[in-house]
């Protein structure tokens, strides 16, 4: 179960989100760029959301079956946080909740 941060508590008065540091975007402008972005940039923004969000929150922005769809790309994206998602995305995968 999922117990992602409240967006009260994710967001400052100006609406970004406390992963976003090193950028000056709100929440909405991550969701669409997000949204539109190609597989390139959408691999460069969730591998960005993977390092620097809480994992309970980067499923608030991106499904699990995008997660698994881009996987190989986004490991090496991970930095210092790719242990950790390989662990967690090799259970989920256990457990049968997707990917191959």
């Amino acid at each position: 179960m999922l117990n992602p941060t409240p967006p009260d508590r994710r967001l400052d008065a100006l609406g970004r989100p406390y992963f976003l540091w090193d950028v000056d975007w709100t929440d909405e402008r991550f969701r669409r760029e997000l949204a539109g972005a190609d597989d390139a940039l959408r691999v460069e923004l969730v591998a960005k959301l993977m390092r620097q969000a809480k994992p309970d929150d980067v499923f608030d922005y991106v499904a699990l079956s995008e997660v698994f769809r881009l996987w190989e790309q986004l490991r090496s994206r991970l930095g210092r946080r790719e242990p950790f998602w390989t662990w967690l995305i090799g259970r989920w995968r256990d457990a049968g909740h997707g990917g191959r």
